[in-house]
């Protein structure tokens, strides 16, 4: 699989990775086996790509990557993240964003991968009581004592990121991306190309939904996160229908399903965009990644966003 330089760094990585969140929690009930198979098959079909956080699972994602990749770190580029606080019941008490959090939180998440260095480390997400400028200070240490190859953000505005690269060179941005998200659009991804900032664009498939597999509430497991979700309630899911019957048009047209129009579309907006789809599933990781092959003319991308409706609900 052909691989792309992701922003300004030497990460050599492919277009499309692998978000390894669900083979944890969020999304109903897991099986590590077939999860660790599924990660031994990404690798086997060409995907170098893969990412992860300390909070997935509270520490699970990292220890269920760290024996799946072991003997096999130089086939892969891992990202993980840090400053999304749980607790011991497995709340979400706050974020963490401090220079002591940040080096107790990387020595913490290299014993569960069991590897000694990190090669995308990211801050989950800006924290508000602490300026940015002293994160990615802490973050850039890192860097310097070898415990981390290269730093990211997620979910940060364009105004952090400026500061943020005043303070230390930021490799990658992560923020939801996909064809009912479309925020990043107004002013996010031109900073991103100001900065050569690589944009890795999580949820590309609406977190699931613009698979067309969630047609009700009734689809998903009792524990499934997205049951809480603004744009998975009952009148807002009904209305979101309008973006499933626009794509399975435009699968029909190209013959391709409903996952590989959400994913091409994204890819389609430009070189420097790496979605990150999950799944749990081979066949679906075969599915996502025959997205690659999929072109859309000028003419075409210009007629799907004249007819993209604005999704119901708001993200969170």
């Amino acid at each position: 699989m052909n691989t792309t330089q992701l922003g300004s760094s030497s990460l050599k990585v492919n277009r499309l990775g692998l978000g390894c969140m669900g083979m944890s929690e969020f999304y109903g009930e897991s099986d590590d086996k077939k999860s660790v198979e599924t990660l031994h098959s990404a690798i086997d079909l060409g995907v170098n790509f893969f990412d992860t956080a300390d909070m997935y699972g509270s520490g699970h994602n990292e220890k269920l990557i760290g024996e799946a990749f072991s003997g096999k770190w130089n086939e892969v580029v891992l990202a993980t993240k840090f400053g999304i606080i749980r607790d011991e019941k497995g709340g979400f008490p706050g974020i963490d964003c401090s220079p002591a959090h940040i080096k107790k939180a990387c020595e913490a998440s290299l014993k569960r991968l069991n590897t000694e260095v990190i090669d995308l480390y990211y801050a989950h997400r800006v924290d508000p009581n602490v300026p940015i400028e002293e994160t990615v200070g802490a973050m850039k240490d890192l860097v310097d004592t070898g415990k981390v190859r290269f730093i990211g953000l997620s979910e940060a505005t364009s105004e952090e990121l400026k500061k943020a690269s005043k303070e230390a060179t930021i490799t990658a941005l992560q923020t939801e991306y996909s064809m009912w998200s479309r925020d990043v659009e107004e002013d996010i991804l031109a900073t991103c190309r100001e900065l050569n900032i690589g944009f890795v664009a999580y949820s590309p498939l609406g977190r699931g939904f613009l698979t067309g597999a969630i047609t009700s509430r009734d689809s998903l497991e009792k524990d499934d996160f997205r049951l809480h979700g603004p744009r998975f309630q009952e009148d807002t899911l009904e209305k979101n229908k309008a973006f499933l019957q626009l794509i399975e048009n435009i699968g029909k047209e190209k013959g391709i399903t409903s996952a590989q129009v959400a994913l091409a579309w994204v890819l389609n907006q430009g070189e420097d965009i790496f979605p990150i789809p999950g799944t749990r599933k081979i066949s679906r990781l075969e599915e996502n990644l025959a997205a690659l092959k999929v072109n859309f003319s000028e003419a075409e991308l210009a007629d799907i966003r004249a007819n993209l409706p604005t999704a119901e609900g708001g993200r969170y």
